[in-house]
């Protein structure tokens, strides 16, 4: 079994930054995959940034350059990195790892971040 808790969001005037964290526990395996997925009110789900193979990373276009996906290996935890935040960024901010065999996915609680404009 797989824990994901999320931890950073809040409330942040536009153009502000946060940093998102999300530390799993339980059975990691090294082939498991994290990222970050987020759904704001009215929308459905959709990827923010994940890591793929090889340790690439992987961004939805609409936060390129602004938000930056990083992990500690050694605590089992991925940060989202915020900047230059806008209300269209408004979210749930969900936490998501991946497992390859069996196909599986785990999520967080999700963490809630509202940008005021």
């Amino acid at each position: 079994q797989v824990q994901l808790v999320e931890s950073g969001g809040g409330l942040v005037q536009a153009g502000g930054s946060l940093r998102l964290s999300c530390a799993a526990s339980g059975s990691i395996f090294s082939t498991d995959v994290m990222g970050w997925y987020r759904r704001a009110p009215g929308k459905q789900r959709e990827l923010v940034a994940f890591f793929i193979s090889g340790g690439k990373t992987n961004y939805a276009d609409s936060v390129k350059g602004r938000f930056t996906i990083s992990r500690d290996n050694a605590k089992n935890t991925v940060y989202l990195q915020m900047d230059s935040l806008q209300p269209e960024n408004t979210a749930v901010y969900y936490c998501n790892l991946r497992r390859l065999l069996p196909d599986t996915d785990y999520w967080g609680q999700g963490t809630q971040v509202t940008v005021s404009s």
